[in-house]
């Protein structure tokens, strides 16, 4: 496979509404502002570009089948080849990676990946009822199934198995919207305190309104480029700055759509398939886990999520990273809960099984130089969530992705001062960053490694 670059972004203004424009427009807005970053005109860009991959997640919210060859028509891009890729709140992770294989199978030379969502044009409750559907219809849905229960269900299960807290969760919330007060593009810009987190309304025991994310409109774009895609678009006036970013790991995972289908492994199936290369080779975590499966833990359980462990596991072997924590300068993940954040922390193995409530209140996920009103007790090591991630950003589901992915490519290319007039979320000399989308109750899961070349 060739190397494959990530060379400019554009993300539209994420909003509850955004009535000025239809997802068409919506999508243009991103589309532009990553060509213009790449200061070449349109038409020398349109000439150049050899395809697209679209992400949206459901038909029902534009009422519309097939909207995203719409889309393609109002960028001009027909009649490039083009898919749609669907696969719940991983899509625009799913969207990122297919526009990666077209150029690393050598396919195309240049890529562009968007995703859109228009939510606003329901109801909540409708939204609700449409996001539902993406949990089985047979099974869970018509007895009541509705997504912040599935994960006010996890999280508890994660508070009896390891002694996680509400307190926790709240530190998760405080970060990312604190971090998304400094970003322009996120809608929900509030600086709160934890006990304004645990005041909030509940809405799924543990889980208040400020430990969920909400509905959004917005869009996304990626540029994706081999080295004679770089070269082409240099030619033609294209200005892309050095050093490149460069996507150097992909992963996936799936996993059973009803929970009560997954499995509860035993301590020797879980090491053999399950555990980071890290942790096998640290006798006193072999020991930990140990205790913990005399003390009754099954993998994953509902407290845990196996195609996330398996996704990470798969990019950090295809970049050749072996202790995330410290090799990583940040993480964007996909926070639709306070809680799944905390969970995620697990899977991806910036701590071990168990560890991520005290993980998230230790201060080693949050960015230096904030004042975040909080006493912490870890000097930052790895920054999850520096945009804000999807509890302050928002999340329009096929867009989400995406969105991850440009504020990885800003950091790496230390541009997010140009990019947001403000320079306090810039992680300093970014190197190596991750970015994971997931989707249902940890159905499909995508993790791509990006690295500053």
């Amino acid at each position: 496979m060739r190397p494959v670059y990530a060379i400019s972004g554009g993300v539209s203004k994420f909003a509850k509404s955004r009535p000025d424009k239809n997802y068409q427009a919506l999508v243009k807005e991103a589309y532009d502002y990553a060509i213009k970053d790449l200061e070449i005109s349109f038409p020398a860009f349109t000439e150049i570009v050899d395809g697209s991959v679209a992400s949206y997640f459901s038909d029902h919210f534009s009422r519309q089948l097939m909207a995203a060859i719409m889309a393609q028509d109002y960028l001009g891009l027909c009649p490039k080849p083009s898919h749609r890729v669907e696969g719940g709140g991983a899509t625009g992770g799913l969207c990122f990676q297919e526009a990666w294989k077209s150029i690393a199978s050598g396919h195309m030379e240049v890529a562009a990946a968007y995703g859109f969502e228009t939510m606003s044009h329901v109801e909540t409750w409708k939204g609700n009822e449409f996001i539902a559907l993406a949990s089985d219809v047979s099974f869970d849905y018509p007895v009541g199934g509705f997504y912040s229960g599935y994960y006010a269900m996890m999280v508890t299960r994660h508070m009896k198995e390891y002694g996680t807290t509400v307190e926790d969760m709240a530190h998760v919330s405080v970060k990312n919207h604190i971090n998304a007060f400094h970003n322009p593009y996120a809608q929900k810009r509030n600086r709160y305190t934890i006990q304004d987190v645990r005041d909030a309304p509940m809405v799924a025991w543990p889980l208040t309104r400020l430990d969920i994310c909400v509905m959004s409109d917005g869009a996304a774009a990626t540029i994706l480029a081999s080295e004679e895609g770089i070269e082409k678009l240099e030619k033609a006036g294209a200005k892309i700055p050095r050093p490149l970013v460069k996507v150097t790991g992909i992963g996936r995972g799936t996993d059973a759509m009803r929970m009560a289908d997954r499995p509860h492994v035993d301590f020797e199936t879980f090491i053999k398939d399950y555990a980071t290369d890290q942790e096998k080779e640290s006798q006193e975590t072999m020991k930990y886990y140990q205790k913990l499966w005399d003390q009754g833990t099954r993998y994953p359980g509902v407290h845990s999520f196996r195609a996330g462990r398996t996704a990470g596991n798969m990019a950090y072997r295809h970049a050749g990273i072996h202790d995330p924590l410290d090799e990583l300068d940040f993480v964007e993940l996909h926070d639709a809960y306070t809680s799944s954040e905390i969970q995620t922390y697990e899977d991806l193995g910036l701590c071990r099984y168990g560890e991520g409530g005290p993980f998230a209140a230790s201060g080693k996920a949050f960015l230096p130089g904030i004042d975040y009103g909080l006493k912490l007790p870890d000097k930052p090591v790895c920054p999850v969530n520096p945009s804000g991630g999807l509890i302050a950003c928002g999340h329009p589901v096929g867009a989400t992705g995406l969105m991850q992915a440009v504020f990885a490519i800003w950091q790496l290319q230390g541009s997010i001062e140009k990019h947001f007039n403000d320079d306090t979320l810039q992680v300093k000399d970014a190197q190596k960053g991750a970015i994971h989308s997931h989707a249902g109750t940890g159905t499909y899961v995508t993790v791509s490694i990006l690295e500053k070349e």
